[in-house]
């Protein structure tokens, strides 16, 4: 299995030793989520570098519907942190099921409560939240359980439509 690690240890290789500490960092397992992060389609930001605990994520998915959008996410991480979870609000206008147009985000984890038991707890981090809010493009688009039931609607009814829309959000609000 080509990992990441492995592919450090390589490039390692490559251009000389490192100290030991750093080497034996880069031979740890790199998770999915960590791979799906690599690939490029989020980056963070900070407005202002004197404010760590606020920053800005962009979303670039790279394939399903909102393929060729960018999506930018705003992030306050509350002194109670990680007690309690971020909160997130997406900046960018989107026709989508578990976001509304005015930025609200229908992610299970970003709830400090949650009835199927996904919500927020300590043991969570940042990298979660910033894998959630890729996955909201790909795996955790959820037609099923909406916060914007126009949107899930809309998909039901005639999903061509709803990708014309999607595109079209996308050219006005998302480039």
């Amino acid at each position: 299995m080509l990992t990441l690690a492995s592919k450090l240890k390589r490039d390692d290789g490559l251009k000389g030793s490192r100290t030991s500490a750093t080497a034996s960092d880069s031979t740890r397992r790199v998770s999915v989520r960590d791979r799906l992060l690599v690939k490029g389609t989020c980056k963070v930001h900070f407005p202002d570098p004197n404010k760590l605990h606020c920053f800005q994520l962009t979303v670039t998915p790279d394939e399903g519907y909102y393929q060729g959008g960018k999506f930018q996410f705003e992030t306050e991480v509350p002194d109670a942190y990680n007690m309690v979870p971020p909160k997130v609000k997406c900046l960018t206008r989107i026709w989508h099921p578990n976001i509304t147009e005015t930025g609200d985000i229908c992610l299970s984890l970003l709830r400090e409560h949650s009835i199927d038991g996904t919500g927020w707890a300590p043991t969570r981090t940042l990298k979660d939240v910033v894998w959630g809010l890729n996955s909201l493009f790909t795996d955790l688009l959820n037609f099923d359980d909406p916060l914007n039931i126009e949107a899930a609607e809309h998909h039901l009814r005639d999903k061509e439509d709803f990708r014309n829309k999607v595109e079209d959000y996308i050219k006005r609000y998302a480039r």
